[in-house]
């Protein structure tokens, strides 16, 4: 199918754009090839293209699994943009009532939707899988694959159903998308999702335009990122913390320091939430207050600043957290303050887990804090420390098989 369509002319077509980016091509044609498709791509990197083009030239509804509401409302959104029907584009997931529910499937029964979002949640409900059933599945894309992974910084049990469900709704095509780029993730996703023949396409994760830089983190802290605000005006932030206390506490002292500063954590009412969330991408606040469920899928591209208030658990969580700057190609700068206090803090965090998750919880953090207190460039330092973690992963994979 690829062979007979030109897909620059596609691209301008559908979304404006002169040429590809990287690997987006080859990934495209893989796809429309039929053939099954791992996708390594950095945060910023064009992920979305891979799956969004495709689904408007294939017949048929593309199944889009996607782990949150705020990134499926964000795509389905900028869908719609590029076309004049609204149904184009449909989310399931438990915010809508039966209603919105039935709209949609309506508008997928006559053909007009391409693209459906769906959560692994809703996915797995009788009643879905069965309408599904029904419907002509261009192919499955599975949108933040480490989701799968215990490995991964973002492990969801219920991806690992992915895989089941999708035999019983019906064969297709599989793209499976990830910004985590470490062999040990990789294999699990592919085995987990029944694809370990896929074409593997990955991009470059170095990122020229970001600066790294660690800083002690000491009791001048709060006055240290507001001096930072300061000196960067008119710039978009975001600032990671590890508790939703620290979140609202740390967002009180920038307003209070006439920072234009809004908390936002998963213990948020939705609708304040949201509010502080879409005043951020509309540039009505400058810094957003956050724990990690902020930013994963979030699409601004001139974030100039991201602060790690308290060490991050994983270098991978950190890798996609510090991704969310400079996505326009502009200066991004990334700075964690650290001490080892906070790694302490949070060994204690894994007492009482399973001895397992425990294991893996060390071995994360112990990465994270070679990174920190290294005395190379953090760049460098990154690729250093991933790299001997790739090589021990994979002498387990071997010894254990």
């Amino acid at each position: 199918m690829a062979g007979k369509i030109n897909l620059t002319d596609e691209l301008k077509k559908y979304f404006g754009f002169d040429k590809f980016k990287g690997n987006q091509e080859a990934i495209i044609h893989n796809l429309l090839n039929g053939g099954d498709t791992f996708v390594l791509m950095p945060t910023g990197g064009g992920k979305s293209l891979c799956y969004q083009l495709p689904s408007l030239l294939m017949e048929g509804t593309a199944i889009v699994i996607s782990p949150l509401i705020a990134l499926m409302k964000n795509q389905v959104d900028a869908m719609r943009n590029f076309s004049e029907e609204d149904g184009i584009a449909h989310f399931i997931n438990s915010s809508l009532n039966k209603g919105a529910i039935d709209q949609v499937r309506s508008d997928i029964l006559a053909g007009k939707t391409k693209l459906l979002y769906v959560a692994p949640e809703s996915l797995t409900k009788e009643e879905n899988v069965e309408f599904l059933r029904s419907v002509k599945i261009s192919f499955y894309a599975v949108d933040e694959a480490h989701c799968i992974s215990e490995w991964g910084h973002d492990f969801r049990p219920e991806y690992r159903r992915i895989r089941p469900i999708i035999n019983e709704i019906g064969k297709a095509p599989l793209i499976a998308l990830t910004a985590t780029a470490t062999p040990k993730v990789q294999h699990d996703i592919q085995k987990n999702l029944g694809m370990v023949d896929a074409q593997v396409f990955k991009s470059s994760f170095n990122r020229p335009n970001l600066y790294y830089e660690v800083r002690a983190k000491t009791g001048n802290i709060d006055r240290d990122i507001i001096k930072f605000i300061k000196n960067n005006p008119e710039k978009s932030g975001i600032i990671y913390c590890l508790s939703r206390k620290k979140v609202e506490e740390l967002a009180e002292i920038l307003q209070a320091n006439g920072i234009n500063a809004r908390p936002y954590h998963a213990g948020m009412d939705s609708v304040t939430r949201t509010k502080n969330q879409d005043d951020f991408l509309m540039e009505k606040v400058e810094v957003i207050v956050a724990t990690i469920a902020f930013g994963m899928g979030i699409d601004k591209p001139d974030v100039r600043f991201v602060i790690h208030y308290d060490i991050p658990k994983s270098l991978e969580g950190y890798y996609q957290e510090t991704g969310r700057a400079g996505r326009d190609g502009g200066e991004g700068q990334c700075i964690t303050f650290y001490t080892n206090k906070d790694l302490q803090k949070l060994e204690k965090f894994m007492q009482g887990k399973p001895v397992a998750e425990q294991e893996i919880g060390k071995q994360l953090l112990l990465e994270t804090a070679a990174y920190a207190e290294s005395s190379v460039c953090r760049r460098k330092s990154y690729c250093i420390i991933l790299v001997k973690s790739i090589r021990k992963k994979i002498v387990e994979i071997v010894t254990t098989v």
